[in-house]
């Protein structure tokens, strides 16, 4: 669809060099001689991560570092902050994590890197390259990934396009015989509008066809307006305590009620109690000071606060070595202490704080670590106590009442004052996060409702009764002027309605996918640069899963983007069609990505990088995202780009789980087939994320488990012939030679060690329990256990530490409990060998998603309708897709599904 741009059309963005609003023949020729003088394309429309690519085999640019270098992603900074206290650990680990890692990817070994742990290979900076594992899929085939993967995805694709022209023709189909329908309900006023005949002289004459059904097929209502109890799919189970029957929450069934006339009225009635605030702020006790130059000063008490929030994260010190977040809080800090009077010596006189390098906040992380070392410290019986306290208190905050029913509320907190963080690099992070007072908080209920009282002291900023609006509290934060609001849960009828909703939208996308790629494709040669640069971004949101991208403020957020707002040094061209982009994506984490392009793509990015244009400069001038979901509007109403993610997930798993069969697996390998769809979407969605940096470790603890088996299967077979040697000849004609001979993995070292780990484990079960026997006495107020208990509890562990080193002597091994037989050992032995089975699934499909954020995909971008129809159809409980939270969360997806074999995306 070509616009009516020209010369004369503004800019998406004026910074930087702009391209020329025609795109020359000249221009277009050029760039057709290149690309015919290069070598053949390789399959399009997959992403092909193999690593950083080497200046010498860059044709067209050379990759730059984007300001992308001292990055880190989610994926290698998450639970590896380093949570030391200074003088507790090695030198090693006092170094900051961020110093830590680059010396630790500069001692590798550089012989060879496939011997490197995944997570340090190219520093732990760049994912692995795809391979055939990833699929689940074998690599005898000697078909390329790449074209295996693009002749995957084409398929798919054609698919959409076929199912986008039969739904338009049940649509046009449809409309006919509303028409007709219509026509003939004013020449014969007793047939039923809807097309459905009314009996005439008692018999019904015309039946509506089922094939004229819209896509949005409405499920068959069990209770109109009605509500279920417990949670979802999951009935209340006999013989459960009363309380907890009527703790069970009425479900209201939205999905089943009637439809309201205006969709824009949220609630007709709203009543809550408000907000809870954060407790006050307590004072440190006198003796503990905030040193400057090693002397002791007195702050205010707001001064204190702050100095106190920085103290107390000494331990965090990818933060508080961070110059920016160092800079940042000095700022505010010393702003705070100006304000407040200054800080004074013991003498009162004036201290002019002037250095940061000067503060020293060990007193006061001491003091602070010591009350968490305390509250750690307390015992079972107290640490349940303060929560039931504290779950009394804010029971009231948890629900309200929204049309007369019970609603979840999600987040009815407000945030406690601290320091700012941020993702990634944040320009603004270690800035002081202000206490909010209720005069900034503005409570939106029903007008004729109590309106909460605000703590003493204090008044509302406003309240308002707007029933257009979602939320029940509102107030503006300090650091970047962002709203924040008080929402309900997201297992609340609202919020599932808006899943609900942005899942039909997408649903409805197949209606449309084949005119607008046909449409794309088309302007991907169009004459008009702004034309082109659309066509171009829509292809990468619909190929490869990029977020559309809004413009930043530089100064006051962190420099992420999208597709539109990509520059110059984000991309990198390498012919024939590779292109690597590498910038910084939503939530500040790194995106980095290889993939395939048509050649007219490559082509294009080509002239929108053509010189003059430089690092710093748009590469989309022409193009911002409210064009661009303003022109898919033309298509359907409400289609924007991020629509295209949900789409193109949800119907690649709709084809996938299409194509399985059930072949009587067992529960776990249908878990595993359906994980293989999940991967596979990922990787043909382009849905990735950087390998972990504790996957290795991981992957270790669990080929320990499953040799720990391994080992106490082989003690059973050696049981077998403790009680009847002469069973040796007989399983070994069955079996085959060498069944009863030990894994070859199990090493006598590594025997050795598990022996000692299984003693060692039992030793602190038995110290555990005791300790946890003594808590329970205490707490009834009798008298404890004496150590004289443990001790001979503790029995257990020294006899079987004496059993494993008398097998490892005499390489026998007797067998366990009384009256043992073969039968019940080989009983065990069957139950060891179903325990490895599934242990082995586990991790294959782990070792499969270390590139792939499984849950992501499923909670957000595969409609959850999928799921329960894979579980109804293969007969696995919803259990093992979704945890508690979310089956409450999609209770409208499991309780819609009433007949698997009805419902398709």
């Amino acid at each position: 669809m070509a616009s009516d741009s020209d010369d004369d059309m503004p800019l998406a963005r004026t910074n930087g060099r702009v391209s020329n609003a025609h795109i020359s023949k000249s221009v277009d020729k050029a760039m057709d001689e290149a690309a015919s003088s290069s070598a053949h394309n390789a399959p399009a429309g997959i992403s092909i991560r193999n690593g950083l690519v080497l200046d010498g085999n860059m044709d067209v640019d050379v990759p730059s570092t984007n300001g992308t270098v001292k990055r880190k992603s989610r994926g290698s900074t998450s639970k590896a902050v380093n949570y030391n206290v200074q003088g507790s650990e090695s030198d090693e680990d006092a170094v900051p994590l961020a110093k830590r890692q680059k010396t630790k990817a500069k001692a590798q070994d550089s012989d060879s890197e496939d011997e490197k742990p995944l997570s340090s290979k190219k520093n732990g900076r760049l994912p692995p390259k795809n391979n055939t594992v990833a699929l689940g899929e074998g690599s005898s085939d000697d078909q390329p990934l790449n074209k295996k993967l693009a002749s995957k995805k084409a398929s798919i694709e054609r698919k959409a396009e076929k199912e986008a022209k039969v739904i338009r023709a049940k649509d046009k189909k449809s409309k006919a015989v509303k028409d007709e329908s219509d026509d003939d309900v004013k020449a014969n006023p007793r047939r039923k509008p809807n097309g459905t005949a009314i009996k005439v002289n008692g018999v019904k004459k015309v039946e509506s066809d089922s094939d004229d059904a819209p896509l949005t097929k409405k499920a068959t209502a069990k209770k109109a307006n009605g509500k279920v109890k417990s949670e979802a799919g999951t009935p209340v189970k006999k013989g459960k305590k009363k309380e907890e029957s009527e703790d069970a929450e009425e479900v209201y069934r939205w999905w089943d009620a009637p439809k309201k006339e205006d969709d824009s009225i949220k609630w007709e009635t709203l009543e809550h109690n408000g907000v809870v605030f954060p407790p006050e702020y307590e004072p440190l006790p006198k003796n503990v000071k905030l040193l400057y130059d090693g002397k002791p000063v007195t702050l205010s008490v707001e001064a204190e606060e702050i100095a106190g929030f920085f103290g107390a994260m000494l331990h965090s010190t990818l933060n508080v070595e961070n110059p920016t977040f160092q800079k940042n809080f000095f700022a505010d800090f010393t702003e705070e202490v100006k304000k407040t009077g200054g800080a004074k010596d013991k003498d009162g006189n004036k201290v002019a704080i002037k250095e940061f390098s000067k503060l020293d906040f060990k007193p006061i992380f001491n003091y602070y670590d010591g009350k968490n070392q305390e509250k750690k410290a307390r015992s079972v019986a107290d640490k349940k106590a303060d929560k039931a306290a504290k779950d009394e208190l804010e029971a009231p905050y948890t629900q309200c009442t929204w049309d007369g029913r019970k609603e979840q509320v999600g987040n009815f907190r407000v945030e406690p004052p601290g320091l700012f963080r941020g993702r990634g690099e944040h320009p603004k992070t270690g800035k002081v996060k202000r206490r909010v007072l209720p005069e900034q908080i503005t409570i939106n209920i029903g007008d004729d409702a109590r309106v909460p009282p605000p703590p003493e002291g204090h008044k509302w900023k406003a309240i308002q009764h707007d029933n257009k609006a979602t939320w029940l509290a509102m107030w503006q934060e300090n650091i970047n002027g962002a709203y924040k609001y008080v929402m309900l849960a997201a297992k609340s009828s609202i919020k599932g309605q808006s899943d609900y909703k942005k899942f039909e939208k997408a649903r409805e996308l197949k209606k449309h996918i084949d005119r607008i790629r046909k449409d794309y494709t088309k302007d991907l040669k169009a004459k008009l640069m702004a034309d082109r640069q659309r066509a171009t971004a829509v292809y990468l949101i619909d190929k490869f899963a990029l977020r559309a991208g809004n413009e930043k403020d530089a100064e006051n957020e962190a420099e992420t983007v999208g597709c539109c707002s990509l520059k110059f040094e984000h991309v990198t061209l390498k012919p024939p069609n590779t292109v690597i982009f590498d910038f910084l994506g939503k939530d500040s984490i790194r995106f980095y990505d290889e993939v395939l392009v048509d050649e007219q793509v490559f082509k294009n990015l080509k002239i929108f990088k053509k010189s003059p244009k430089k690092d710093g400069d748009d590469i989309f001038d022409r193009l911002n995202t409210s064009q661009l979901n303003k022109h898919l509007t033309n298509y359907m109403p409400g289609l924007s780009a991020k629509v295209f993610r949900t789409y193109n997930a949800s119907w690649t798993m709709s084809n996938l789980l299409k194509e399985l069969e059930d072949e009587n697996f067992s529960i776990p390998e249908k878990v595993k087939l359906y994980n293989d769809c999940n991967r596979k979407v990922a990787i043909l969605c382009n849905h990735k994320r950087t390998v972990g940096a504790g996957h290795e470790a991981q992957m270790e603890k669990m080929t320990d488990r499953i040799k720990g088996v391994q080992y106490q299967q082989w003690r059973y077979k050696q049981m077998i012939l403790n009680i009847d040697p002469k069973q040796k000849k007989k399983m070994e004609k069955i079996h085959g030679a060498g069944y009863f001979e030990m894994n070859k993995d199990l090493t006598q070292e590594w025997v050795l060690e598990h022996q000692a780990f299984l003693v060692q484990d039992q030793r602190t079960k038995i110290e555990k329990k005791f300790a946890k026997d003594n808590e329970k006495l205490a707490a009834n107020g009798e008298k404890e256990m004496k150590a004289k208990e443990l001790e001979e509890r503790l029995e257990v562990a020294r006899d079987l530490e004496k059993k494993f080193k008398k097998e490892n002597k005499s390489k026998n091994v007797e067998a366990e409990g009384r009256g043992a037989s073969i039968e019940a050992i080989e009983g065990k032995m069957k139950k060891a060998d179903d325990r490895i089975t599934t242990m082995q699934l586990q991790a294959e499909d782990r070792e499969g998603n270390k590139e792939v954020a499984l849950g992501t995909s499923k909670i957000n971008y595969i409609d959850p309708r999928l799921t329960v129809v894979f579980s109804k159809k293969f007969e696995v409980p919803i259990e093992k897709f979704f945890s508690k939270t979310l089956r409450e969360k999609f209770t409208w997806a499991i309780e819609s599904i009433e007949d698997e074999d009805e419902w398709e995306f």
